[in-house]
């Protein structure tokens, strides 16, 4: 089974603003940017459809994935990191202690009511282990799934699979509309 993780297209929110699982816009540029990610899929799949189809349920995901062609389902496990008490302010704007403790250790310290990054490995993990055992249940061949997600998901997914170390996760961010194709 190949999992292809398609990372949304760019948002249009300020830079330094903290959003995760806050619903923002996408910049104009989306219908450029969408066309371009349908190709590389199109590319990718060789005409053959997948098996399946998710997306996170925030609108920037969602909306990528009606415009390359899919009705996806819904899956909360593929939302962005949980920022909590923290979204949609400004990073220099938080006047919050608990923010240096997760400058300090982002992977196991969460924001007030939010979530950290461990925790969110976990949910992803969750999600692909589910994928795994579906596999077993297709049988053999070569089954295509997608999930549209966020930077983040694509980056905890190799976490979750183990190829990439955690203290590593976040030396190099998949850049908006990029593909991330694993092998389960």
């Amino acid at each position: 089974m190949r999992l292809h993780l398609i990372r949304h297209t760019s948002v249009d929110v300020p830079q330094g603003v903290c959003y995760g699982r806050t619903d923002v816009p996408l910049r104009p540029t989306f219908m450029d940017e969408a066309h371009a990610v349908r190709q590389r899929l199109g590319l990718l799949l060789e005409g053959q459809a997948p098996r399946a189809v998710y997306s996170s349920p925030l609108s920037r995901s969602r909306r990528l994935a009606r415009y390359c062609g899919y009705e996806p389902e819904l899956d909360e496990r593929l939302l962005e990191l949980n920022f909590g008490d923290w979204e949609l302010q400004r990073f220099e704007d938080i006047r919050d202690p608990q923010l240096e403790r997760w400058y300090a250790d982002y992977l196991h310290v969460a924001p007030p009511g939010g979530e950290s990054f461990v925790e969110q490995v976990e949910r992803v993990g969750d999600f692909v282990r589910g994928l795994a055992t579906r596999k077993e249940a297709l049988g053999t061949g070569t089954h295509e799934v997608l999930a549209f997600a966020h930077g983040g998901v694509l980056v905890a997914a190799r976490v979750a699979l183990g190829l990439c170390p955690l203290e590593e996760a976040f030396t190099q961010l998949d850049p908006y509309g990029a593909i991330c194709t694993l092998e389960l």
